[in-house]
């Protein structure tokens, strides 16, 4: 450890003073519970009139529209060089690292400073403990082993955060990709793998709640034609339109996805045939109610559906609902499309 005292005129090496490189996580620790758990106890171990724990990416003076005495003590010991050792002065008013300081000469007159620093992982030093008084006083070898103690513990707080931050981290990046996994890329619906998942799951929680399940197959008219006529490009422009206006007809709850290239699934939980059909004819009507403009060509869209509902067909599993409305669904196609048929009981 390296012990400041008029013998050392407060000299020390240039490698010494050290340039923080803080993680913005790590800040501000003074509102921390742990760090301040930390402080109280220095404070109280030392019998020291403040123990302050320091993370800082610079070196700072006081906010001049904070001069409390602790935000005093806090730009002291910010204001002097970070060191890689362990720093003890025992009287501020004769040592040459701190005897012209302006906290020493003036308000609020500290008298006594002690320092360990704080390491990161990779034991860089990015802070210190700190103990302030207001009186000279010696500082043993037992002393400085404790003060030493108290930074481990400061170093152990910052390692399990850093780690916590690193989970969440992950944890949100892996929900992300799941997430992208599970979208269409191109419309921003559920992909077929994922609507027919949310299918499965609430076919299962339907049939333990006792409420009815519906389904909408949906299939856009003529698309084949819009591609061969206006180009892929402007195809897809018009499946993004249409998924959106299709999106906006149905609640929270209820999901919409990509089934098939110009194909949609409509789940809904809870919905008897009668709202099934009333869903689905208002997605007909909001497609039709506004033609796509692509370049300088109008192009009027229309959708087909068949809708299949476990009220008519409580024994059905989730793919024989899915056929009983796509048997509706060609049966709207063959009725001259822009149509919704609903599946009725044999």
């Amino acid at each position: 450890m390296t012990v400041l005292d008029s013998s050392t005129n407060g000299v020390r090496p240039e490698n010494s003073v050290l340039t923080l490189d803080v993680p913005s996580e790590l800040l501000p620790l003074e509102l921390d519970e742990q760090i301040l758990r930390i402080q109280r106890i220095g404070k109280r171990t030392f019998d020291a009139a403040n123990c302050l724990v320091v993370i800082n990416s610079d070196q700072q003076e006081a906010d001049e529209d904070e001069q409390s005495q602790e935000a005093l003590e806090r730009a002291f010991c910010t204001g002097l060089p970070i060191s890689n050792g362990a720093v003890f002065v025992p009287d501020t008013r004769i040592h040459a690292l701190t005897k012209k300081h302006q906290f020493v000469i003036g308000a609020p007159h500290i008298q006594f400073f002690a320092s360990c620093p704080v390491h990161s992982v990779d034991r860089a030093v990015i802070g210190s403990i700190n103990l302030i008084d207001y009186v000279p006083r010696a500082f043993d070898s037992h002393d400085q082993l404790l003060l030493a103690d108290l930074a481990c513990l400061v170093e152990r707080e910052l390692q399990l955060r850093s780690m916590s931050v690193a989970q969440l981290a992950l944890q949100k990046k892996n929900r992300s990709l799941r997430r992208r996994s599970l979208i269409d890329p191109l419309i921003g619906t559920w992909n077929r793998g994922a609507i027919m998942r949310i299918l499965e799951i609430e076919s299962i929680r339907c049939e333990k709640l006792g409420i009815p399940l519906s389904l909408v197959v949906i299939d856009l008219d003529h698309f084949k034609k819009i591609n061969d006529t206006h180009g892929h490009p402007a195809g897809d422009t018009v499946l993004v339109k249409a998924a959106s206006r299709m999106r906006s007809c149905i609640r929270p709850q209820e999901a919409l996805g990509r089934y098939g290239g110009e194909e949609f699934l409509v789940v809904l939980p809870g919905a008897p045939l009668a709202a099934a059909q009333a869903v689905a004819e208002r997605m007909r009507a909001t497609i039709a109610a506004q033609p796509e403009q692509i370049g300088d060509v109008t192009i009027n869209l229309s959708i087909s559906a068949g809708v299949a509902s476990s009220e008519l067909f409580p024994q059905a599993s989730s793919d024989e609902l899915i056929n009983r409305a796509d048997i509706a669904l060609y049966q709207a196609k063959d009725g001259g499309r822009n149509r919704v048929v609903c599946a009725a009981a044999e």
